[in-house]
């Protein structure tokens, strides 16, 4: 590539979440609770004949529109079983894989909490950090997260989070096995931060 053309090249840059999805065994349930729930207006719908490999089921691949440019979309694959859970739908595990949606203020917060209640949902409301969140599952089972971050993100965040990051990968790799106590990760970040300290002073 020449000069010209590397100036020219456009840099891989993300602009933010297109879309989240995820199957769904429950297509009427599905579309009323992020319509009539949420209030999300249904903007697309694939209707999927002989994609993929061989044995692919046909699908329909819908999208809600989940605002700033962002989407939540569904796989409902026809004539396809609902295979058996890995684990029940209220694990830890399975809560991990959620959607979260962003308000401005609590006041909003609020809001989403009394809509929810409204419906005859079951609402928990948690603040941790630097973000409070309420949740509800969906008729799926899917944890569905609001959440007003308190305050902004900056770089002392950013170097906080790769201190961690570094001490967790740095005991994984001297041991060979995953990490099994946070006190560990906490001593080693100490270790780490006083490195820093020290090339710093």
């Amino acid at each position: 590539m020449t000069d010209q053309g590397r100036d020219q090249a456009v840099a891989a840059t993300l602009k933010g979440v297109h879309h989240s999805a995820r199957p769904t065994w429950k297509l009427k349930e599905t579309v009323d609770f992020y319509t009539k729930v949420m209030g999300l207006e249904l903007i697309h719908a694939i209707a999927a004949r002989g994609w993929g490999d061989d044995g692919h089921p046909d699908f329909i691949h819908f999208f809600f529109d989940s605002g700033q440019g962002s989407t939540i979309a569904f796989f409902y694959y026809l004539n396809t079983p609902q295979p058996e859970p890995a684990m029940a739908t209220d694990h830890w595990l399975y809560r991990s894989v959620h959607t979260a949606w962003r308000v401005d203020t609590r006041e909003e917060l609020l809001a989403w909490h009394e809509r929810f209640e409204a419906h005859g949902l079951e609402v928990m409301q948690i603040r941790h950090e630097l973000i409070e969140s309420v949740y509800v599952y969906d008729p799926n089972g899917y944890f569905v997260e609001v959440t007003w971050q308190v305050r902004g993100m900056g770089d002392h965040d950013a170097g906080d989070a790769a201190l961690t990051l570094a001490a967790a990968i740095a005991i994984e790799e001297e041991t060979g096995a995953r990490v099994t106590s946070m006190e560990d990760i906490w001593r080693r970040k100490g270790d780490l931060v006083e490195t820093h300290l020290g090339k710093a002073a």
